[in-house]
């Protein structure tokens, strides 16, 4: 399984170093990848659905408690195998669709990093491990939904997009932390067979409360909807991928991954079926106002993932294997769609569903794959659609709480989910007055046969759903062990309460489908009602935070140096005064302190030296004070025992007064600059930084927490550093690395001198 993962950054790696691909070949050969990849996964199903979870284990930091674990069970094979089989059809297909596209190298290696990147999320057996892979799914979604940068609309989205994710992220690693801390571990088998006790602990509520945050935020939950419908700027391929088939779906993983664990209470039933219905349903409503193609299936698919966070949280055996059968369902039928719309926007350059109609005869094979996905979204036999619509039926009618009302809502759900597939997957290609179609051929065979695989895939399933008997039972054992019932999926179960319902919704959708162009009038006259929707509420909080910025800027960016070391010394002053009034830890002078005379004399000499610097109003006069003061230092360290670095501190002295000499020499004296009480403010900040390093270094030597440190050096300075030269041993040996992060410091600054000259010698930067 490291094998599998790795394998997608590395060819993720190669491909973006090539700066253009313009061969729509290049799309076939890195299919290979995932399709093996899936081939990989395939020959390992029987021994998961037989033998149970496969586990991988390799050493990655023993001392941090975090190893490379892989976990392969019903759940993550299920995800894993629509990860590769669609990541396979839309490479393909990106080759063709963007073929003229300068950068589609880079959007080969980023498709491909973000598929190795959420194999890695699915098969992640530590939860730090699976957060890694989870922030590289944010990374690569948001450079991919801003692919087309030179648009602002596409800068934007990926923003918003990556905004929202990373502050669930931050939530969703708070809640991991907690998590492991609550079970003493981070690997996900130990943490699942925790699940009574970590349900029973204190901090329990604040980890659920996290978790779901961060669950929600990637899948598109209300309130966090918003920003999936806006990520359709990016291009069709990455939004048939990421936003219809995979990532999306990483939340809805991370809730049934962790169900064993966090599931079962009263917080997570109530939180994930309130949350899912009003996801379901809202995301179902929005999308009926829409005329792009793409913007309503992604709305359709924000109905959907609140349906499979509906089931995780209803919580029964039946719910499970509804969600195991869905979720193959949506990927196969929304990814066949998305692929779809793109087709047609490639053909006829529109994706407006008011200007498309009567393509079947241009788009034979490309209308096909439509109605067979269609007909799976809106939950028709003899698809898969229908098969998980009426196991959601079954689920809501029992429903262990409130089956009534959730009942309703999965079948409006169902109606309008109806009315969305006949506008998205029948309405480009039938009826007339639109759209002749005279001018529109079939789209190359790149761009149809993955629509058509994934839609007639949902087709064979439907017929023959008994094949994935042993997939959704090992999936249901995933999510809840607890709760092995058989699984007997079949097209007819005869005359039941479900097939009731799926007539009924199927009935509603068709009616209101006949009134569609008015429920998009209507919709259209509800858009003020936006601005107090969670959409506008962002806008308004980045605005916010932007102006916040801006302000903060004005008042901290001033552009003077004498500004910026007046903060800087404020801070210090409050911080340290704050610490030493906070632990009492004034200094404890020990007797009177009595300098002899000739330190008396040093010392005076340095004051008086400061003062005539400070004082003076010409500038050779002050760096020659600033030279008396330097060397009265230097003679300070000579007398207590410290001639090295009175010798280091002369040099250095003579040096700066030389340099200082020379460079000043042809400025103007000093100029009185700003009124008295700016002058006064900088007094009293002074005096105050002064008085502050003074108590900080007497309370430093008032207190002795350990031996000195100066004993262990002379002990060991030969004996274990062979050197005789104490100091030297000091900076080259005891303390190494402070002596490489200053060599270091000094060649960063070296290397920024040398490139500001390159630039000016090429350029003429200073002219």
């Amino acid at each position: 399984m490291l094998t599998a993962v790795a394998s997608g950054f590395i060819l993720a790696i190669l491909v973006a170093l090539v700066r253009r691909i313009s061969s729509p070949a290049a799309g076939w050969f890195l299919a290979a990848l995932p399709a093996c990849l899936a081939a990989y996964f395939s020959s390992q199903a029987s021994r998961v659905w037989r033998g149970g979870p496969i586990l991988e284990h390799h050493t990655w930091a023993p001392g941090m408690g975090v190893a490379l674990d892989f976990r392969l069970d019903g759940l993550s094979l299920l995800f894993a195998l629509l990860i590769t089989v669609i990541g396979a059809f839309v490479l393909v297909y990106s080759g063709k669709y963007l073929r003229d596209r300068a950068r589609l190298g880079r959007l080969y290696g980023l498709l491909l990093f973000f598929m190795a990147s959420m194999l890695g999320l699915v098969l992640a057996g530590n939860l730090l491990l699976l957060y890694v892979f989870w922030e590289l799914t944010s990374i690569s979604s948001y450079l991919l939904i801003g692919f087309e940068n030179q648009r602002a609309a596409a800068r934007s989205a990926a923003l918003q997009a990556l905004l929202v994710t990373v502050l669930g992220g931050l939530c969703l690693l708070a809640g991991i932390v907690l998590l492991g801390n609550i079970g003493g571990s981070f690997e996900i088998t130990a943490l699942l067979a925790q699940g009574d006790a970590i349900r029973a602990h204190a901090l329990y509520p604040a980890a659920l409360s996290l978790i779901l945050i961060g669950a929600f935020t990637k899948s598109a939950q209300f309130p966090f909807h918003f920003w999936l419908p806006k990520a359709m700027e990016a291009p069709t391929p990455v939004s048939a991928y990421l936003h219809a088939a995979t990532m999306v779906k990483a939340g809805v993983y991370l809730l049934a991954r962790l169900n064993p664990a966090l599931g079962g209470t009263t917080a997570w039933t109530a939180a994930l079926v309130a949350v899912g219905v009003v996801t379901m349903v809202g995301g179902a409503v929005l999308a009926l106002n829409k005329t792009d193609l793409k913007q309503i299936l992604a709305y359709s698919t924000v109905s959907v993932l609140g349906m499979l966070v509906f089931l995780i949280g209803l919580g029964t055996p039946l719910a499970f294997q509804a969600m195991a059968v869905y979720l193959v369902a949506h990927g196969l039928y929304k990814g066949a769609l998305f692929l779809v719309a793109g087709a047609v926007e490639h053909e006829t350059g529109t994706r407006d569903i008011g200007k498309l109609g009567a393509l079947f005869k241009s788009m034979p094979v490309t209308a096909s794959a439509s109605v067979l996905a269609a007909l799976s979204m809106a939950g028709l036999p003899p698809m898969l659609g229908f098969t998980g619509k009426e196991l959601l039926y079954e689920s809501a009618l029992h429903a262990p709480v409130h089956a009534g009302l959730l009942t309703t809502a999965a079948v409006a759900a169902g109606a309008l989910l109806f009315i969305l597939a006949a506008a998205a997957g029948f309405g480009p290609f039938f009826g007339g007055g639109r759209h002749s179609g005279a001018d529109v051929h079939e789209a190359p065979s790149a761009l149809w046969i993955g629509p058509l695989v994934l839609a007639t895939g949902g087709l064979v399933l439907g017929l023959a759903p008994a094949l994935m008997n042993a997939a959704v039972r090992s999936a249901t054992l995933a999510v809840a062990p607890a709760a092995a019932t058989p699984v007997d999926l079949a097209l007819f179960h005869g005359l039941s309460p479900a097939l009731v319902l799926s007539a009924v919704s199927a009935g509603g959708g068709l009616a209101l489908y006949s009134l569609h162009g008015r429920l998009i009038v209507a919709g259209d006259g509800l858009k003020p009602l936006a601005q107090w929707g969670p959409a506008s509420i962002y806008d308004r909080a980045v605005g916010a935070l932007n102006r916040i910025a801006v302000t903060q800027t004005g008042l901290l960016q001033t552009g003077y140096l004498r500004h910026y070391m007046q903060m800087v010394i404020v801070t210090t002053v409050a911080l340290v005064i704050a610490g030493i009034v906070r632990w009492a830890a004034l200094p404890q002078m020990v007797g009177p302190v009595g300098p002899q005379f000739h330190e008396a004399v040093l010392a005076v000499a340095i004051i008086i030296a400061t003062i005539f610097a400070v004082r003076s109003t010409s500038r050779l006069a002050a760096v020659a004070a600033l030279g008396v003061v330097g060397i009265g230092v230097s003679l300070i360290f000579a007398l207590f025992g410290a001639p090295d670095l009175a010798m280091t501190q002369l040099t250095v002295e003579s040096l700066i007064v030389i340099l200082l000499v020379l460079v000043m020499y042809h400025l103007p004296d000093f100029g009185v600059f700003g009124p008295r009480r700016y002058r006064l403010r900088n007094l009293i900040v002074s005096a105050a930084g002064g008085i502050t390093m003074t108590l900080l270094v007497l309370t430093a030597a008032s207190v002795q927490y350990a031996p000195p440190i100066s004993t262990y050096y002379v002990e060991n300075s030969y004996t274990q550093a062979h050197g005789r030269n104490i100091v030297n041993v000091i900076i080259t040996d005891f303390r190494a690395l402070d002596t490489l992060g200053e060599t270091t410091v000094v060649a960063a600054s070296a290397a920024g001198v040398w490139a500001i000259l390159r630039l000016r010698s090429r350029k003429g930067f200073f002219k």
